[in-house]
């Protein structure tokens, strides 16, 4: 199940409680000549996304109806019979920006069934990477709406876009997470019911996703792993909307990534495969060199030796073709150095520690911004470990513990809490100090 967002809105829009609903419910049950005892308790099991049987959907629109002065179908509330209620399930384009825009109005309110909701997996999890690869496609995006879009809100969704991808690089998803979602709310969404011709459109729905990719990578920073999939899911959405292939592989490499930290790692290889597929000539070096070593990191977890080594020399191929100033703005992350320890990711897997550690070292003396740089000496630290170099270990886990201050993530502070069990466990005095010095670090509350 997932949850309705839809409703939780209109029950919002028109200010009734989960006991009210479920009163003015049963009181319209019962002229109808039904006998309903519905409390709190289903309205909030109706929210996760459980559908209520019989004639209670259409009660439920009746009830808000008369609360919101005007009509209200099942799928406007999230009850139609079939149908997603997390915005990506819609027929119509202008059926899917109301149930996104849904979600993220839900998700600013810090709803738990949203916030909270797990991450689906098996069929609901693969149909929007399959719907996007697949036709129909959409003949024209166009739309009438309140207020006429320019070339310059587009231009802004871009612009703060780049902005909030800096600021998530500096400070962490956890702390821009509600800036993003805010502006979602406040300027996307009034956007996207706007009016605009179909090219302009086209641009306003490649800026839109760009920007809902980046609520979702907050998300998944935040450990919201459910709520960021939804994000990509719409994230991929917009990309089909813009008829831009690259975009949406882009936003499929986000899933690639999602897959392989739950442990999915055949569907890693699978999504991998997809994007690589669909973006055919479109794919840039820099995003298929990405896509490649996460598919080496995935067989390597396979215990696929062969295929992993595939991946690495096409990974490590594909990165010497990445030429600066060439790649779209969403790519920017593929800075030199990623390859190399994504590659030392998966030869730790294999057990290859000699190469590893020589990706790893190339990856740490490779430019990179601070976030970037905490993984890299992470990994460093790891291989040294499992080298038997405690002592060095520690002065490379101090370097990583210095750049992740003041950074609000939950990613970070899973791989700094899996660095100082290491570190602890190799009884080496120095190590023992810099895990204590991790230890500190991480009794501040996120």
């Amino acid at each position: 199940m997932q949850p309705n967002v839809l409703l939780d809105a209109l029950l919002h829009e028109a200010g009734v409680s989960h006991a009210g609903l479920a009163a003015r419910v049963n009181q319209a049950g019962r002229a109808r000549g039904l006998s309903l005892r519905y409390e709190h308790t289903a309205v909030a099991r109706w929210l996760k996304g459980q559908r209520p049987r019989g004639q209670v959907p259409d009660l439920i629109c009746e009830v808000l109806a008369a609360r919101l002065h005007r009509p209200v179908h099942l799928a406007d509330a999230g009850l139609a019979a079939s149908g997603a209620a997390d915005g990506t399930g819609s027929a119509s384009l202008s059926g899917f920006v109301d149930r996104a825009s849904a979600l993220w109005r839900s998700d600013e309110q810090q709803r738990p069934h949203v916030v909270d909701a797990p991450a689906v997996t098996g069929t609901p999890a693969v149909i929007p990477v399959w719907e996007w690869e697949n036709p129909p496609e959409d003949a024209d995006v166009s739309r009438d709406g309140a207020g006429r879009v320019s070339a310059a809100d587009v231009e802004m969704l871009r612009s703060a876009r780049a902005h909030y991808e800096l600021m998530y690089r500096r400070a962490g998803g956890i702390a821009t997470r509600a800036r993003v979602v805010g502006f979602l709310n406040a300027e996307t969404a009034p956007l996207l019911r706007g009016t605009y011709g179909d090219a302009l459109g086209r641009r306003l729905h490649r800026a839109a996703g760009g920007l809902v990719a980046v609520a979702g990578i907050c998300a998944y920073d935040s450990d919201a792993q459910g709520l960021a999939q939804r994000y990509f899911h719409q994230a991929l959405r917009l990309a089909k909307a813009s008829g831009d292939r690259r975009l949406g592989a882009y936003v499929v490499a986000l899933l690639v990534n999602q897959s392989l930290f739950l442990s999915e790692h055949r569907q890693a290889v699978a999504f991998a495969e997809a994007a690589l597929r669909s973006a055919g000539g479109q794919i840039t070096p820099a995003l298929a060199a990405d896509l490649y070593a996460m598919q080496a990191k995935a067989y390597a977890h396979l215990g696929d030796g062969a295929g992993a080594t595939a991946c690495i020399r096409r990974a490590e191929s594909e990165a010497d073709r990445i030429r600066p100033g060439a790649e779209p703005d969403e790519t920017g992350y593929v800075q030199p150095g990623l390859v190399d320890v994504q590659v030392a990711e998966a030869l730790l897997s294999l057990g290859d520690l000699a190469p590893a550690r020589a990706h790893a070292t190339a990856a740490v003396d490779t430019p990179a911004h601070d976030r970037g740089r905490v993984h890299r000496l992470a990994m460093l630290t790891q291989i040294e470990l499992r080298q038997g170099e405690p002592d060095r270990a520690a002065g490379t886990a101090a370097e990583m513990l210095e750049r992740a201050r003041g950074m609000e993530s939950r990613r970070l502070r899973d791989r700094l809490r899996s660095v100082r069990d290491h570190l602890a466990a190799s009884g080496c005095a120095e190590a023992a100090e810099a895990a204590g010095h991790i230890d500190g670090a991480l009794r501040v509350p996120l």
